[in-house]
């Protein structure tokens, strides 16, 4: 036995004595062990086992709310959908990424990075929903009530019927929520929160279960949506047990850099809308501001006349952004040449890259090559596939590619450009913003056929990877 299987069994013993039992939770998963294990056997992971007390019997029980205990089965022919109509927060980006408002009874997380903008989203929210005479409770166990005021008036003015609780305690929170009865309430942040019922910290696995375990009810019972706002870890992903994501209707993460300005809303989980749309805000000094086109703000300040840079269009659920690709091939001086790919996937470079000299016969095997999709946001559609590739040509032969020239298409492993959804609406954007030009797979133009006339914008449809390399030239 090696000391620390020793160390946990004097604990387990000592706790024993007490009439007290040690559970081991996966921090990943949520899966339950009586004793330390190093490899979870529910999702695999390694080290995510840490220990807790083990809440009284009885205690999940007495923590759920009795506020639909007295809702009897009903058929689902009689059930109607009038109270199903949706909230908006007159906010349009967070609307779109909602699948057009707020449910009555659902449960949405909010995640992202410390300081990227979640409680200044909902803190807008709370004010438009106000500003609308609906009743609306923030709940708040980070800050104190002089703290939010000091945003709120940053933000601007709100109605009468917004109301601050600054708590923890989630028994004193349940009691507030049943004797108000609000519209909307906002929990900052679930981490923060504890239940009197379960002994261990605020934070903990047991703590953040039970807790949402405890919203969710009061949500579903009594009709009010929740938002919850979830911290992070270094890795990205939500803190707390995995299960955390699993119990609530919508997960919503803010994506962005910390030193730019715009933020990026994305839809992870959404029980009564669409996961491929995404948002987009620009933090400025009174809040964050929507951006309606963010084509034109992602190609902003866009180098004109340099080699290596190229238009490509990705899809964001239904809407088209244009976005700029920038590659930079050099000769290495090592004798194992660097790639570096930022707002893309590493490895799908690595692959394209192989594509390109062994089938467009482009000797690319002793040259660093660094790919960055400008403005730092991510796309990994594959449709962006043809626009890398073009960018390394364009770098690696120092050609311009026109300016006025939009790109998009699959590239496969044997150098044929392969079809991609929604080439209508894409074209469609790209005449819009002014270009002139669309190299698109020949695949494409079937779909296209008869749609695009009177359009003032030329398709170059391409087959394989050599015509597409033919068509910049």
């Amino acid at each position: 036995m090696n000391p620390f299987e020793r160390k946990v069994n004097q604990k387990e013993r000592t706790m024993a004595v007490k009439g007290k039992k040690i559970i081991f939770f996966c921090q990943n998963c949520g899966h339950e062990s009586a004793k330390w294990m190093g490899q979870c056997p529910g999702c695999k992971e390694w080290n995510t086992f840490v220990e807790e007390l083990a809440p009284p019997k009885g205690s999940s029980a007495a923590a759920v709310s009795r506020a639909g205990s007295d809702n009897p089965p009903v058929e689902l022919n009689k059930v109607s959908l009038d109270q199903e109509e949706r909230i908006t927060t007159e906010i349009k980006e967070l609307d779109r990424v909602l699948g057009g408002g707020i449910v009555r009874g659902s449960m949405t997380l909010v995640g992202g990075d410390p300081g990227i903008g979640k409680s200044t989203l909902l803190l807008q929210v709370c004010q438009h929903l106000s500003g609308k005479g609906l009743q609306v409770l923030y709940v708040s166990g980070e800050e104190s009530r002089e703290q939010i005021k000091m945003r709120a008036i940053r933000i601007g003015s709100f109605g009468t019927s917004m109301k601050l609780l600054c708590e923890t305690n989630l028994t004193v929170i349940r009691s507030w929520i049943e004797r108000e009865k609000p519209q909307m309430v906002v929990i900052d942040s679930i981490q923060t929160m504890f239940n009197e019922e379960v002994s261990s910290s605020p934070g903990s696995v047991s703590q953040v279960r039970e807790s949402t375990n405890v919203l969710m009810q009061i949500a579903k019972g009594m009709q009010i949506p929740i938002f919850i706002v979830g911290h992070v870890t270094k890795e990205g992903s939500v803190a707390g047990p995995r299960v955390l994501e699993h119990m609530v209707d919508t997960v919503l993460y803010f994506e962005g850099e910390r030193h730019a300005s715009y933020r990026i809303l994305r839809g992870v989980k959404n029980r009564f809308g669409s996961t491929n749309e995404i948002g987009v805000f620009e933090m400025r000094e009174e809040g964050l501001m929507e951006v309606e086109n963010p084509s034109e703000y992602m190609l902003d300040g866009r180098p004109m006349g340099a080699s290596g840079s190229v238009v490509a269009c990705s899809m964001e659920g239904t809407r088209p952004i244009m976005i700029e690709i920038q590659a930079l091939v050099c000769q290495s001086n090592f004798g194992l040449p660097r790639r570096t790919a930022n707002g893309t996937d590493y490895n799908r470079v690595n692959l394209l890259m192989a594509v390109l000299e062994k089938r467009g016969r482009v000797n690319l095997s002793s040259c660093d090559a660094y790919v960055n999709i400008a403005g730092g946001i991510k796309m990994t559609e594959p449709a962006v596939d043809l626009g890398i590739l073009l960018a390394l040509v364009s770098s690696h032969k120092d050609i311009v590619i026109d300016d006025r020239t939009v790109v998009f298409g699959e590239v496969g492993l044997s150098g044929e450009v392969r079809s991609v959804s929604m080439a209508e609406q894409r074209v469609q954007e790209a005449q819009k913003l002014g270009f002139e030009k669309v190299i698109l797979p020949k695949v494409c133009m079937k779909a296209l056929k008869g749609k695009t006339e009177g359009m003032k914008i030329q398709l170059i449809p391409v087959e394989n990877i050599r015509d597409a390399v033919n068509a910049i030239l």
